[in-house]
């Protein structure tokens, strides 16, 4: 009958209207920009980004929180919150500093910009459209916070903008066009001027932070909130506005979680003994919110008691009291046992609620079998408070001091607590919350004031925030129904980076969790390391990437080829366009540009920093596609934009010359020199030491030049011993060194410079009666077999005029250092050149600088 009547109340509950909670993946970047180097500071965007960060962390976002950000830090940040942004439901970036339009275009200002030079807003800004556009290639919602409309600080009001120069708007920012289903929200209306405000906080900050924890309240209507409490703040002097294609409901603060209680429960009452404690169990509201409690269906049988006084039906009771809920069932007239049904239902401060039942069997409690009974319960009861006792110093155990490494970049990580109850009665509450990442179960994202039920606590996972691994201190709190003094556990969560992607990661990667490496310092271990991590995370499409590079490095073609293509197939953009890569340089595969440009196209479609360069300098250049100067303009500046010096380089050479209709300004071009030199690119270095030398967009500067070069040379960079040997070849800012300039020739040789080699050459023929004139033919060797884009046709006619001696001599010692023959085919010039080629590879050059 028992079991019946619990099958009767399970039946019941079904029919109550269920909530199946999701946790999907939402991502908020929150910047902060106060403390500005050459323009006045403003006092409250440090407090605006830690008060609203902290509010996104209690709606349950991953937070990246970053303050006042140079351009360098700001692209370093966002490619790390792109790659958590990689897929997410909803991407929130909120700023708060300077900010302002030029020609409709609006930028946000990094604290190191000083904006003096009409192409400074390129190199030093951040465009809000390249940001708008990023999170579009990667999550389903985008949203935009603008604290930043203000007035343009700088002196100066022209800049360049793709092949114009255009004057910046004296006030605010410009209206912006979103996609489908985006939301751009503005502190003041298009072309007026926020405040920073009196107080801690600016208005607008202070208005979203109080109202985004409303709860269950739609975006939209939390920012017309907002509107009316900024308007009454500034007294109508600011406006905020926002611009939105949603389609989705958005809802930052969601209370949809109900109080978390068993649903059904069974137990024996006797009956003409007083009142009997039901023993319910506490509700736990898992957002963190106080419970109430109200009868929905009194029991037949009996009353409830609570403290000595009837409850009726519908009469609120604290979650905390229900353990002390009582029933007095009155001594009954029949012999047999009789079953009754309580329900009961929560009730939490945001209108959701969740039901319980209790199914009991009434006994006779007279008599001696019925003292018997009663002993029996209360022995039960003592029973289960002891167990509960060692449940929780066993909770607490299983918990406290535990160090878990959780490797980054591969989703949420289960825990793995083996926690020792699932007892209904034990919960836990988050005591101090993972200072970045995310906490998690299953079916909900949890906040820093979420509690947990003891059935939960197996499932529990953490996902490490992308580019934080210092270790993480989590607290909890383990409770027992009402107890009073909780019993506190802490742990350690140790984020760390996959041995993979130390060993193979690649730099700009936006899916990827490391700044990388470049192909030639992957290890001869990297295989071995990304096999495993392929096999250990069969569905991360980044390990058969990086696994890709790996063999690639270890000359392994075909099986690189089919683990790039795996990866391809699984989304992981930068693989595409390393396919794009292999097409164009002919890597175990015939050379297709045509191929190439369409792997380039759809990386650079989502995002990729390097596919935007490849196709953008295809479509700018008609490279194997016709000609689209401004696309293909716009493609490298976004690129750049990104950090990717490829980029920087390629628009400074453009810009240097005058190229496709975009007039020459070699200032344009120092800025963007200067940019890549800022972060450490060998390229720029040795470029911008020639500008130096030669005066082209900046004052001449031979010790800034032998600087560069040497700084470019030390990185291992092909061109620049060739750009230092020609300092001492002529002495120019150095005393002439004729021996320093032929170790630097060879150094340049031996790397691939086909320059440098000639210049060898050259040199060698310069000594006259003292030259060695098989070593005048070697290096002219090199030249022509380095020089695959046929740039200087001088080195193949030089060296047909030397005699067939000299010839034979080098082409015989070039033989000897080769491990293996080549066919010995056509002229004794083309022999030469194809043995100097096939040297020069033989000794594994770095392939990553060509």
């Amino acid at each position: 009958m028992l079991r019946y009547c619990a099958f009767i109340a399970a039946l019941i509950l079904a029919s109550f209207t269920a909530f199946q909670a999701c946790a999907d993946r939402r991502v908020a970047l929150v910047i902060g920009n106060s403390e500005y180097r050459e323009i006045p500071a403003l006092k409250n965007p440090d407090k605006d980004a830690a008060d609203v960060a902290n509010t996104f962390r209690l709606a349950g976002f991953d937070v990246f929180v970053a303050k006042d950000l140079t351009k360098i830090e700001f692209e370093k940040q966002f490619r790390n919150y792109l790659a958590a942004a990689d897929g997410a439901d909803l991407a929130i970036v909120y700023y708060s500093g300077h900010g302002f339009q030029i020609g409709g275009e609006n930028f946000l200002i990094p604290v190191d910009a000083s904006l003096k030079n009409a192409a400074d807003i390129e190199v030093q800004a951040v465009k809000l459209d390249d940001v708008l556009q990023q999170l579009r290639a990667k999550s389903k919602i985008q949203v935009i916070i603008l604290d930043a409309c203000r007035n343009n600080p700088f002196p100066r009001k022209d800049y360049w903008l793709r092949d114009q120069l255009i004057t910046a708007g004296d006030t605010g920012l410009a209206q912006v066009k979103s996609s489908l289903n985006t939301l751009i929200a503005f502190a003041t209306e298009p072309g007026a001027v926020a405040y920073d405000g009196s107080g801690d906080l600016s208005p607008f900050s202070s208005a979203f932070s109080r109202r985004a924890l409303a709860p269950n309240q739609e975006i939209r209507s939390v920012m017309a909130a907002v509107r009316r409490d900024v308007v009454e703040a500034t007294k109508g002097a600011q406006v905020p506005w926002e611009n939105s294609s949603l389609i989705d409901e958005v809802v930052l603060m969601r209370r949809a979680n109900r109080p978390a209680l068993p649903p059904l429960l069974e137990k024996t009452v006797p009956s003409g003994v007083g009142p009997v404690a039901l023993d319910l169990p506490v509700p736990v509201d898992v957002d963190g919110g106080a419970v109430t409690i109200s009868i929905e269906r009194p029991p037949a049988l009996g009353r409830l008691i609570l403290d000595g006084k009837p409850v009726a039906t519908g009469e609120p009771i604290e979650g905390k009291d229900l353990p002390r809920l009582a029933m007095d069932v009155p001594k009954g007239a029949d012999a047999e046992d009789q079953v009754d049904m309580l329900a009961y239902a929560t009730h939490d401060a945001w209108g959701s609620g969740s039901q319980g039942i209790l199914v009991f069997r009434v006994k006779n409690g007279e008599g001696a079998e019925g003292k018997q009974l009663v002993a029996s319960l209360e022995s039960e009861q003592k029973q289960e408070v002891l167990e509960r006792g060692i449940h929780i110093a066993g909770a607490a155990e299983a918990i406290e001091n535990r160090d878990v490494n959780i490797p980054v970049g591969v989703g949420p990580v289960p825990l793995r607590l083996d926690f020792p109850t699932k007892d209904p009665g034990v919960s836990l509450k988050l005591a101090s919350y993972p200072a970045t990442g995310t906490l998690s179960l299953p079916n909900r994202t949890l906040s820093p004031q979420s509690s947990l039920m003891a059935d939960e606590v197996d499932q529990l996972r953490y996902e490490p925030q992308i580019g934080a691994v210092k270790p993480l201190i989590v607290g909890f709190e383990i409770r027992a129904d009402n107890d009073t003094s909780p019993k506190a556990a802490t742990m350690k969560l140790s984020p760390s980076v996959e041995p993979c992607d130390r060993e193979a990661g690649e730099p700009l990667d936006l899916q990827g969790v490391v700044p990388g490496l470049l192909p030639n310092e992957i290890s001869s271990n990297a295989v071995d390391v990304c096999r495993a991590a392929v096999k250990a995370y069969p569905d991360v499409a980044r390990f058969r990437y990086e696994l890709g590079r790996a063999l690639l490095a270890a000359g392994k073609i075909d099986e690189a080829k089919k683990a790039i293509q795996e990866a391809a197939d699984r989304g992981h953009v930068r693989a595409v366009f390393e396919l794009g890569y292999i097409a164009s340089s002919g890597i175990g595969t015939a050379v297709d540009p045509s191929k190439a440009n369409s792997f380039y196209a759809k990386a650079s479609d989502k995002g990729d920093p390097y596919g935007m360069t490849a196709w953008g300098r295809a479509l700018f250049n008609g490279l194997g596609v016709q000609r689209e100067t401004g696309k293909g303009l716009d493609l490298l500046l976004k690129a750049a934009a990104m950090g990717h010096t490829y980029a920087m380089n390629d628009l400074a050479a453009i810009f240097t010359e005058g190229r496709n209709g975009v007039p020459a300004d070699p200032s344009r071009a120092v800025a963007f020199l200067k940019a890549g030199v800022e972060r450490q690119d060998m390229y720029s270095m040795n470029i911008l030491g020639r500008s130096y030398l030669s005066g082209r967009g900046v004052d001449k500067n031979t010790k800034q030049a032998q600087a560069l070069f040497q700084k470019a040379m030390d990185l291992g960079q092909p061109y620049a011993p060739g750009s230092l040997g020609r300092m001492y070849r002529d002495g120019v800012g150095v005393t002439k060194n004729l021996d320093e300039a032929q170790r630097l020739f060879e150094l340049a040789s031996a790397r691939g410079d086909y320059s440098g080699a000639y210049d060898r050459a050259a040199l060698e023929t310069q000594k006259g009666d003292k030259s060695d004139q098989a070593v005048a033919v070697r290096y002219l060797a090199f030249a022509a077999g380095l020089d695959l884009r046929n740039e200087l046709p001088s080195a193949r006619t030089t060296l047909a005029q030397f005699g067939s001696k000299s010839k034979t001599a080098a082409l015989k010692q070039l033989r000897s250092e080769l491990k293996s023959k080549i066919p010995a085919g056509g002229s004794v010039d083309d022999q030469l050149i194809r043995t100097a080629r096939a040297v020069w590879e033989q000794a594994n050059p770095r392939r990553d600088l060509f």
